[in-house]
């Protein structure tokens, strides 16, 4: 077993994996930048090691410095979390040539999955059901990417190959709109990944966003947690998940879950993954594939009781998966909302110092957060700072749940978003049903 892990993260997520460690008794190390000197995880580690100044680049992305901490404190593994390193296969690479353990999939694995291009090849390959497109880079031909995006059929939406977080991507409804978009994704690829290759695919007007949770040992054996629907977007960032995806056929389900699990042989994963799709018109169409936790992950560890870091912990030290897909009873229904540090109307974050911090309870409600009283935002990171989720017995009650809780949080000193999501679990076409990826984008309210 682990017995000294380094968590190379921040925020809610750090404090999360802080936790499942002192239940499985592993001795913590937290790492932080200046600027989260004072967080609840480093205060509550075992031990804890200043990697940089508040800038990313300077602490939480910088590689040498994570190494050396595992080094110094004698730890014996590295956990990514997400965001920052989690997905760097050159960072799991070093992480495993330093003589660690890295928690999370082979940087073989992470690399393909991270090129969205070579990605779709091992879903095709899996008969993972992949969305219409170039099927390949595009060429460097003005000619050849007209004809392309014509036998695709318009809309159409050009991608960055090694893109993520919502960059690199650009709708074209028409021809002559269609080489400007093409040659701006690429310009903006190459600023942001340093990678120029792009590919085209048939732009899904209204679908939902739907993603499929697994799990994979190193022993071959693979089994789904079920999936979520995270169709509430801004900007191709989600602000609210819910578990099960609603209205979704059975055999539907069941025909993904093990297109899921068959991809995972294909690919011969380990650890914890997520496969995301578009679902339109009861069709499924992959487009990404996630090599780490989901900042979603509690409203499927609501409906199913598994722990999925405990999961990631046991993967990594070798050992088989504690549970049998038959094992896996779905019970109720969970939502997830997060919570930014941002003007609810206009999304403009909002760092500063919380004056007033009142944590909401009650049956069936967990809030995931490294924030007290006098805590300080800052403004360096991404602006989310807790997580309230909501169980109920069925979609009605979890989200009367969670309106309650929200109607009971306080954060005073800075301005959240909690609004914006007191008037998304209420809104009367949310609640009756699933909405489009689209949908709060169409509806916002300025």
């Amino acid at each position: 077993m682990i017995d000294k892990l380094v968590i190379a993260n921040r925020g809610e997520i750090a404090l999360r994996i802080l936790r499942t460690c002192r239940e499985l008794g592993i001795r913590t190390v937290a790492l932080y930048s200046e600027a989260d000197r004072d967080t609840k995880y480093v205060r509550l580690a075992d031990e804890s090691v200043c990697i940089g100044p508040a800038a990313s680049i300077d602490s939480y992305l910088n590689i040498p410095a994570v190494i050396a901490a595992a080094e110094v404190t004698d730890a014996v593994a590295i956990h990514p979390g997400y965001g920052f390193l989690a997905e760097n296969a050159d960072f799991a690479e070093r992480v495993e040539q330093s003589g660690f353990i890295f928690v999370g999939p082979s940087a073989e694995t992470i690399r393909v999955m991270g090129n969205k291009i070579a990605a779709i090849e091992q879903m095709q390959r899996a008969g993972v059901p992949c969305v219409p497109g170039s099927n390949g880079p595009l060429p460097n031909d003005n000619v050849a990417v007209a004809k392309i995006a014509a036998e695709i059929g318009y809309p159409v939406i050009i991608k960055a190959a090694s893109g993520g977080g919502g960059k690199g991507m650009r709708v074209a409804h028409t021809e002559a709109a269609l080489l400007n978009a093409w040659q701006l994704t690429r310009n903006e690829a190459q600023a942001s990944f340093g990678d120029d290759a792009v590919y085209l695919e048939r732009f899904l007007e209204r679908p939902r966003h739907i993603e499929f949770q697994v799990l994979a040992d190193t022993h071959g054996h693979v089994i789904h947690l079920g999936d979520r629907d995270c169709s509430m977007q801004r900007r191709h960032q989600k602000i609210l998940e819910e578990a099960p995806a609603p209205g979704i056929d059975p055999k539907l389900r069941a025909k993904m879950t093990q297109c899921c699990i068959d991809a995972c042989h294909v690919l011969n994963y380990r650890g914890v993954g997520t496969l995301e799709f578009l679902y339109d018109n009861g069709e499924f169409f992959f487009i990404e594939m996630n090599t780490r936790i989901q900042v979603e992950h509690p409203v499927t560890e609501a409906i199913t009781g598994i722990d999925i870091v405990r999961e990631q912990m046991q993967v990594a030290a070798s050992q088989p998966l504690e549970h049998t897909q038959a094992d896996i009873i779905f019970t109720g229904h969970a939502v997830e909302c997060r919570i930014n540090a941002e003007d609810p109307d206009t999304f403009l974050p909002s760092p500063g110092t919380i004056t007033q911090y009142h944590q909401p309870g009650g049956p069936g409600i967990r809030v995931d957060s490294h924030i007290y009283n006098n805590y300080t935002v800052p403004p360096y990171y991404d602006s989310m700072i807790a997580k309230v989720i909501a169980h109920g017995e069925n979609r009605t009650q979890a989200l009367t749940r969670m309106s309650g809780a929200l109607e009971e949080m306080v954060i005073d000193g800075i301005k959240t978003n909690i609004p914006l999501q007191q008037r998304l679990v209420t809104d009367s076409a949310f609640v009756r049903q699933p909405m489009d990826i689209h949908y709060l984008e169409r509806n916002r309210r300025n």
